[in-house]
């Protein structure tokens, strides 16, 4: 079987600090080809894999303001379609723009939807020649039909288990006000904990007016965008991390991986987050500030050997991979 990976170009695969997308790619592409599958991973031409490397962008067009993302990201499509013949099935991982020209490909295309970003792209998904998976069942648009949820899985060789943790709060992800960053200082303060801020800025304005004049070094520290390297060892260090997202999060990577370390999650009662998190097992689920401030006070309960068991049963990058091959399975055989 031959399987053509069409990966996301904002960042390098896998990425180097952010990249969701590209992660989950890249842990899909060296996962098949660790079991034998014949996979062409199209992406960033500085990307990193043992399957085939292909595609046109030189790197990710988020860290280089001279790459129109627009204009690569329509040519990496026309490049990986054109070779489509070649393939006995192309999963998609860039979005709605492949189902544009989903009738250009030869060969049966299946799209793992990572996130809508509004209604007005659900065009693309209704006219497109696509079957589609969903990363959690709460992300699932009445819309489309689907032949499976498939939740991402995390390198667990990269996350470490810590029994002891620490007293820390933790915030990991983009730094924008879906992600309640604000919130998650107001929690901190009011249970009386330093909190920890990783991540990218992703709105400048709310992060110069809400999060940046309470950074202080002391209550409130802010590490920057952490790579691969150092989320496990942050992540394992902290009491509890916070997820007062104001959204409904699609799937959220950093709550698996915090799980995973053994530590517990926080978390408002949005999108996946009833899915994901075990609730009392892998962390507390939440609907206000009040309710988070009380669970900061509880989640010491919460047996941290009990928590890193089940993530790891349910999120394995193993298991996802062969959820996806089960699926292509499926649907070559047809």
């Amino acid at each position: 079987m031959k399987i053509a990976l069409l990966g996301p170009i904002a960042w390098r695969t896998p990425p180097l600090h952010y990249g969701p997308w590209e992660l989950i790619t890249s842990l899909l592409a060296e996962g098949l080809t660790a079991r034998g599958i014949d996979v062409t991973l199209f992406a960033t031409l500085d990307s990193v894999t043992e399957a085939t490397l292909d595609g046109v962008v030189p790197t990710g067009y988020e860290g280089n303001p001279e790459i129109d993302g627009r204009v690569w990201e329509a040519l990496h499509v026309s490049h990986a379609l054109a070779r489509s013949t070649e393939f006995d099935l192309v999963h998609n991982h860039l979005d709605w723009l492949p189902l544009a020209f989903s009738e250009h490909c030869a060969t049966p295309m299946l799209t793992t939807v990572h996130g809508f970003s509004g209604v007005n792209i659900l065009p693309a998904y209704r006219r497109a020649r696509s079957q589609y998976v969903s990363i959690s069942d709460s992300d699932r648009s009445p819309d489309l039909d689907y032949l499976a949820t498939v939740y991402h899985g995390v390198d667990l060789n990269g996350l470490p288990f810590h029994a002891d943790g620490g007293e820390d709060l933790i915030l990991f992800g983009r730094i924008h006000p879906d992600k309640g960053t604000d919130t998650a200082i107001e929690i901190a303060r009011r249970a009386g904990r330093r909190l920890v801020l990783c991540g990218i800025v992703q709105d400048h304005d709310y992060f110069t007016e809400r999060v940046e004049p309470h950074i202080d070094g002391d209550r409130v520290v802010y590490l920057g965008s952490v790579g691969p390297d150092e989320r496990g060892k942050i992540l394992g260090s902290g009491l509890a991390l916070l997820h007062p997202i104001r959204f409904a999060e699609p799937f959220g990577l950093s709550v698996v991986e915090s799980m995973a370390c053994g530590t517990p999650v926080i978390a408002y009662r949005k999108g996946s987050m009833p899915e994901v998190i075990d609730d009392s097992v892998t962390g507390l689920l939440v609907d206000t500030v009040d309710e988070a401030v009380t669970a900061v006070g509880r989640v010491g309960e919460i047996d941290r050997g009990a928590c890193a068991a089940r993530a790891r049963h349910r999120f394995s990058a193993d298991r996802m991979v062969d959820e996806y091959l089960a699926i292509y399975r499926k649907i070559v055989s047809k």
